[in-house]
């Protein structure tokens, strides 16, 4: 089972027995499969994998590294469902950039982490391909859009007003609406919990230990 660990300075913190480390890089693959030579991440790789570590007993621990442009909605949201739901200690870390559903990715793990350089894109949903024109496929997105909103502001310190204002801003993004911040920024709305690389992700986890 895994616990914190209370320490005073005469006792050391006894390192995790196994740290798993998880990518999701390129772009979020769901029902439909991406063109040859576009970087993905397939949910149905990486969900089967999630549950493994959930059930090792070598695993006390689970470290993911971020940097995605996005992706397909209901599959990202869909891997962090289950990363939120993980009984192991995770931990997130924003690399290069946490964009789109990626958000909802970085947050759902215990702790978050940012690099200072990294940057993530706050936006609305939106889909490409025909979509019919009638009131059921607007409905079904601005359902998709609290499902989203709803999971983010549950599992991080932004508050819904702040969020919707970074997503439907139309002043930053040339020819779209959002907004980009960087990892101070991400920090300060409350979206990410602190600044950090490697180091501070695995000193996190070290706080941790499976009996």
């Amino acid at each position: 089972m895994c616990e914190e660990i209370k320490t005073d300075k005469k006792e050391k913190i006894k390192p995790v027995k196994g740290v798993e480390c998880i990518t999701v890089s390129g772009q979020v693959e769901g029902h439909y499969s991406l063109g040859a030579g576009q970087k993905a991440t397939r949910y149905e790789e990486l969900i089967p994998r999630l549950v493994e570590c959930e059930q090792s007993d070598d695993v006390c621990g689970v470290l993911f590294l971020l940097n995605t442009v996005g992706g397909d909605v209901e599959a990202g949201l869909a891997i962090a469902e289950l990363i939120a739901s993980m009984s192991k200690p995770t931990v997130s870390l924003v690399l290069g950039g946490g964009h789109s559903i990626g958000v909802p990715l970085a947050v759902a793990a215990d702790r978050s982490f940012i690099v200072p350089s990294a940057t993530m894109t706050i936006h609305p949903v939106r889909y490409n391909g025909l979509v019919l024109g009638v009131e059921q496929s607007f409905t079904y997105f601005k359902q998709m859009q609290d499902r989203i909103n709803g999971f983010i502001v549950s599992h991080s310190k932004i508050d819904d007003t702040t969020l919707k204002k970074l997503m439907f801003d139309t002043d930053e993004l040339a020819s779209d609406m959002g907004t980009i911040i960087d990892g101070e920024k991400a920090v300060s709305y409350g979206l990410i919990d602190e600044i950090g690389g490697i180091k501070e992700a695995l000193e996190w986890l070290k706080t941790r230990r499976c009996d």
